[in-house]
């Protein structure tokens, strides 16, 4: 009994040890390391930084980016596995994401980040890859399904969104205006690929628990990209932390999504139906598919569109608020009735420039080889690239490029200047450049339209507003304000 009781008394030693180095190392770093630099220690490597770092990830690797001729390669503690190449160099995007894209699949590491998702096309490589987007691709081109998509979208504008915000103004009510946009996108979302409007957006804010479930996986996700794989995997085997909260979301995902699934293959059954949700067109096309596949592949769009969508308008608010000029010149554009308002989807492109909703990809390396800025890479790095950074970086987009600017995306001739997607990728691209892009934009158009000719949004002043860390760039604390009616 007393060996034992010494044995656990020397391992409580060790960690409190390991512990206590690992926070004078913190404090080292705080204290001597300059902005945009991490020391490589020993054995815990350049972790003490990160943690340091890890609540403002996104303006961090900016800073490291800016230091570091945009690329950089991030060690984690020694035998952890732990190795990110992160870079914004577009020369080096374009020949990731084109020029070699065979040589970098998603991988494994990043199907085990995102293992909610499943064997869906997001996480999907190789042939398995090529057969969903192909499918993908036939069931969103379809003229009846692009009808639905304009039908979804205007009927929540003008029947649900324009008139809580009437309300709202009337009452001079504050709200975050970020989690309006965030519910308007999840209802079009739920209808568009399941068939069923939750009615999240109403005077009453209802809660609806999927929602909060899909909110809460990807927090999760992007906390195991910031610490070692072998941390969180004994975390999630051990359900602590993070990872019991995810595995909480999950059930609530998945019993949401099987209700859907057999609703709507009780439905498809029937001759009269004529439902143009995704989910009843995947049925309709494949009666075989299991409800596995059904799963994952409803599970990756609706959170795509709903997240994306949502995050886009509240940043794309947020720049017209800070920048009155240019909201002026686009409040006179729609009310002089331009067919093609040029100006709207320049600063749209230029909110998505500075706040790309998904502001990292990750890819893996299958054979090593030298990139075109001079690094190595090698099977076992993740290659990160850093979408946010790459708006931020003069070389890139020019000595304004921290500036809100629409006038940058039009022509001499007064036509919407065009950028290579490896420059401007808030839809990825290359081989999987978003299949969606087209519905993402006509969804944008369609709110910023209607809200901007009748309100004018206004922060609370004193608001911060800054990125949350999460794998889409929502805003930490919202978005709080007042919608104003403007003059007619």
């Amino acid at each position: 009994m007393s060996a034992s009781m010494d044995i656990i008394f020397s391992s409580y030693q060790q960690h409190l040890l390991t512990i206590l180095c690992f926070f004078f190392l913190l404090y080292l770093h705080r204290r001597r390391t300059p902005p945009g630099a991490l020391t490589n220690w020993p054995i815990v490597g350049m972790l003490p930084g990160l943690a340091v770092n890890v609540h403002r990830l996104h303006d961090f690797v900016t800073e490291i980016l800016g230091h570091s001729n945009r690329t950089f390669l991030l060690l984690g503690p020694w035998f952890s596995g732990m190795k990110l190449l992160i870079t914004c160099d577009p020369t080096n995007i374009n020949h990731i994401f084109n020029v070699n894209f065979h040589n970098y699949p998603k991988g494994h590491e990043f199907s085990e980040n995102f293992d909610i998702l499943g064997d869906g096309i997001f996480n999907a490589d190789h042939e398995s890859w090529r057969s969903q987007r192909k499918k993908t691709q036939l069931l969103i081109t379809q003229p009846r399904f692009l009808s639905f998509v304009t039908l979804c979208s205007r009927d929540k504008v003008g029947n649900f969104l324009l008139p809580l915000l009437r309300q709202l103004s009337e009452q001079n009510k504050i709200v975050d205006l970020q989690d309006v946009f965030l519910k308007f996108s999840f209802d079009v979302s739920c209808n568009l690929v399941f068939g069923i409007d939750p009615a999240s957006l109403s005077p009453d804010f209802t809660i609806v628990p999927f929602a909060m479930a899909v909110d809460e996986a990807t927090t999760t996700i992007l906390h195991r990209h910031v610490v070692p794989p072998s941390w969180w995997k004994l975390m999630r085997r051990l359900k602590l932390g993070r990872e019991k909260k995810l595995a909480d979301a999950l059930c609530v995902i998945d019993d949401f999504i099987a209700e859907m699934i057999q609703k709507r293959k009780q439905e498809s059954n029937r001759a009269d139906s004529s439902n143009d949700n995704l989910l009843t067109a995947y049925i309709n096309d494949d009666s075989t598919a299991d409800d596995r596949f059904l799963r994952d592949t409803t599970l990756s769009l609706v959170t795509a569109g709903r997240e994306t969508i949502g995050v886009a308008l509240a940043w794309f608010f947020y720049l017209l608020c800070k920048n009155p000029d240019k909201e002026a010149k686009l409040v006179e554009e729609l009310r002089h009735g331009a067919e093609e308002p040029v100006y709207l989807q320049a600063a749209l492109c230029e909110a998505l420039r500075l706040y790309p909703p998904v502001p990292f990809e990750a890819k893996g390396v299958a054979e090593a080889e030298n990139l075109p800025s001079g690094q190595r890479v090698e099977p076992g790095t993740q290659v990160l690239v850093s979408i946010y950074t790459m708006a931020r970086m003069e070389e890139v987009w020019g000595k304004d490029c921290l500036k809100f600017r629409p006038e940058r995306w039009i022509t001499e001739q007064g036509s919407v200047r065009h950028e290579p997607a490896y420059k401007f990728m808030p839809f990825n691209c290359g081989p999987r450049t978003c299949l969606g892009k087209g519905i993402a934009f006509a969804e944008l158009r369609e709110v910023a339209m209607a809200v901007v000719r009748e309100f004018r949004m206004e922060i609370v002043e004193g608001h911060v507003v800054e990125p949350k860390l999460s794998i889409i760039l929502q805003m930490r604390n919202g978005l709080k304000g007042r919608a104003m009616r403007r003059e007619p």
